[in-house]
Formats: structure tokens, C-alpha cells, sequence
């Protein structure tokens, strides 16, 4: 669990310094030239760099406010857990999408964003199984009160859509306070009619998408089950509080 702390403005920072990269996870500095508080963060496919610079025409971050994301700072399944090695992913592809933009709203106060890939089985299966599920985690760094007001933003957006369609198939989401993780968090459910091949196994599917803050840095994690199916919600659980513990861990 999260240590809980007052808002960046509230307290000084120690000045981090920039993290070299390893295991080849994919970085990219967020640029946006939209005055907009609601403007779309760059989803360039991310680059791999050991040092950053400011985007050109935006401000100038605080000071302390990270403008790279090390690997370390994502979760990493334990072994049981990891079908495969984890894998540096585009912002743009590991963010969930509902009726819109809902989670690339991050606007000019976005320092830095990079995602990850996690595939997973179930502990024991055999090595010849499927995966059960992918889950991406995406990282964004603010400057200023940036993350909180992401949070407020996405709150609105998501409760403006209680369902959409994909590919024909109905999609309800509902949503509800996360509790005991991070400084605040969110837990978004999706459930569909199942199916399989194109038809209706005649049961329900379900996956779910998890955000969540840590002083200046918000992560979504969303979790897609194999091939359509649900995911895996005890899972999904314990990637999220570990999550957030290593984004805590980082920014300590």
C-alpha cells in the first residue's frame, strides 16, 4: 500500500536524478502544443534514451519532477504469474478505450508517459497453455497538480460512458472508488456477453482497468483476457498493489 502524502505543491521534493534505462523498456517525453487542460499527450512510439529534454514550447517542469520513467518503476510478475517476459509497449496501443479518449487526457503538465506489457497464466498451468491474459500498465509523470487533476478528469469521462460497442458487441462499464491504494484510485469494470469464434457461448465476459496516483505519477493498468475471454481479477489485484508499491518505492 501506498505511503499517503500531501499533493506535490504541499511539500519539496528531493531532486531526483535521471535513471538510466535497462532491459530495453521503451521511454518517450510527452510533448503537447495544446493550451488545452484537456488536451491529448503525445503518443508517439516511444524511444529508448538514458537522458531527457524539455519538449520544445512546453513549460519548464518543477524541479524533482521526473522526465523519465526507468524500468524499474514498472511491476514485474512473479515468476508463477509470468507466461512471458515482460515488454516495452506503445502508450498509444496500452491504453484502454471506451467511447472515446478518456485515458489520453493528460495535457501540457504530462513530464514524461511509458507502458509495459505483462502476459500471465495461471500459477501451475502447464507450459503448454495459452496465456490467460495480458495486462498493459501505462506511467505518467506530471508537473504541478497535473495528476490529480488527470484522476478528476477521467472520473467525468467514465461516467459519461456507461457503455459503448466494440466490433457490434455491447460493453457496460461501471465504475467505483479503489480503496487502499495509492493516494487515490479507481476501479473500472467492463462485462459483455461472452463469445467464441463469433458466437455466443451464452455466458457473461468480464475484464477490468485499474488507475491509479502516487503524488505526481498516475498508472492504468488494463487487464485483457486471452482471445476475448475475461481476465483474471485476483490477478489483476495483485499487480496493481504491487504496482503501485513499486511506483512508491521509485518516487520515495
Amino acid at each position: 500500500m501506498s505511503r499517503h502524502r500531501p499533493m506535490p505543491t504541499a511539500r519539496t521534493r528531493r531532486v531526483l536524478a535521471l535513471l538510466p534505462l535497462v532491459g530495453g523498456v521503451a521511454l518517450a517525453a510527452c510533448t503537447s502544443t495544446e493550451d488545452t487542460p484537456d488536451s491529448t499527450p503525445s503518443m508517439a512510439a516511444p524511444t529508448v534514451a538514458s537522458t531527457s529534454a524539455t519538449p520544445t514550447g512546453a513549460p519548464t517542469p518543477s524541479a524533482g519532477t521526473p522526465t523519465t520513467i526507468p524500468t524499474s518503476a514498472f511491476v514485474e510478475l512473479p515468476t508463477e504469474l509470468r507466461k512471458s517476459p515482460r515488454r516495452g509497449t506503445d502508450v498509444a496501443e496500452a491504453l484502454p478505450k471506451l467511447c472515446g479518449n478518456e485515458f489520453g487526457t493528460g495535457g501540457r503538465q504530462v513530464t514524461a508517459s511509458a507502458a509495459m506489457t505483462n502476459t500471465y497464466q495461471k500459477a501451475g498451468a502447464p507450459a503448454s497453455n495459452v496465456p490467460q491474459g495480458m495486462i498493459h500498465q501505462v506511467i505518467f509523470t506530471f508537473d504541478g497538480e497535473g495528476a490529480s487533476a488527470y484522476l478528476t478528469r477521467l472520473r467525468t469521462a467514465v461516467q459519461a460512458c456507461p457503455s459503448y460497442e466494440q466490433s457490434g458487441n455491447p460493453i457496460t462499464v461501471k465504475s467505483e472508488p479503489l480503496p487502499g491504494v495509492g493516494d487515490e484510485a479507481l476501479l473500472l469494470t467492463r462485462n459483455w456477453k461472452g463469445t467464441m469464434h463469433g458466437e455466443s457461448t451464452g455466458g457473461n465476459s468480464s475484464s477490468q482497468i485499474a488507475v491509479a496516483r502516487v503524488d505526481d505519477v498516475v498508472t492504468v493498468f488494463d487487464d485483457q483476457g486471452w482471445e476475448g475471454t475475461s481476465g483474471n481479477p485476483t490477478i489483476m489485484d495483485r499487480v496493481v498493489r504491487d504496482g503501485v508499491k513499486t511506483i512508491d518505492t521509485w518516487r520515495g
